[in-house]
């Protein structure tokens, strides 16, 4: 079950999966895909995971966009581990990536590891304002009603860590939709100083949960 946020004027469904849905617009938001990145490890001498990351983030990704029925999507950034990742995936990954696109208003926000896979299509933009909200990859201290990623915020609950959307009355940031994104705790200081003391963190899992943010 998803949590119903009010920000700024607008109602926003904040879904366990980690996306973000906007009624309103049928606009689905979903950041830190970091597709490819088994592949983009293993090339670097990295640790080795199992390569079926990109698989498991698309059938995600899918059963959102089935579920809501978005005709609107934008990706925060870093959807590719790096350009190469891109260039590397898999045939099958490409076509059901176009499979999902297909149809839809799909936009590509450009992240700190990807500038944008220009060569899948899309619209390719540094962010994306759609009143009342701007949508970009990385918070900047001094705006309001922002939308963003890039931080993988997790929490913890009951001695367990969960990837959350953060969320104050200036911002929402975003927890990382790729299933295999690491994560910076609510409680450090780049997060801290970024929210108001009264900031919301939403756990992702089987359903949103609320729970006021630790710090």
């Amino acid at each position: 079950m998803h949590h119903a946020l009010f920000f700024h004027g607008e109602t926003l469904h904040l879904m366990p999966s980690g996306a973000l849905f906007w009624p309103a617009r049928k606009l689905l938001t979903v950041s830190d895909l970091h597709l490819g990145k088994s592949e983009r490890l293993a090339r670097r001498g990295g640790t080795l995971l199992p390569p079926y990351e990109t698989q498991a983030t698309l059938e995600k990704l899918d059963r959102d966009l089935e579920a809501t029925g978005a005709e609107t999507v934008i990706c925060l950034g870093d959807s590719f581990d790096d350009l190469a990742a891109f260039d590397r995936i898999e045939d099958s990954a490409r076509l059901w990536l176009a499979r999902l696109m297909a149809g839809r208003d799909w936009t590509w926000i450009t992240g700190n590891h990807d500038p944008g896979p220009i060569e899948i299509g899309g619209t390719h933009r540094a962010e994306v304002h759609l009143a009342p909200f701007t949508f970009r990859h990385i918070a900047k201290p001094q705006e309001t009603a922002e939308i963003s990623g890039h931080y993988h915020p997790k929490a913890r609950l009951a001695g367990q860590s969960k990837p959350c959307f953060l969320a104050d009355r200036n911002r929402l940031i975003l927890p990382a939709y790729g299933v295999y994104t690491g994560g910076l705790r609510s409680h450090d200081a780049t997060l801290t100083a970024l929210m108001d003391r009264d900031a919301l963190a939403i756990l992702t899992g089987p359903r949103a949960l609320a729970i006021p943010m630790p710090r």
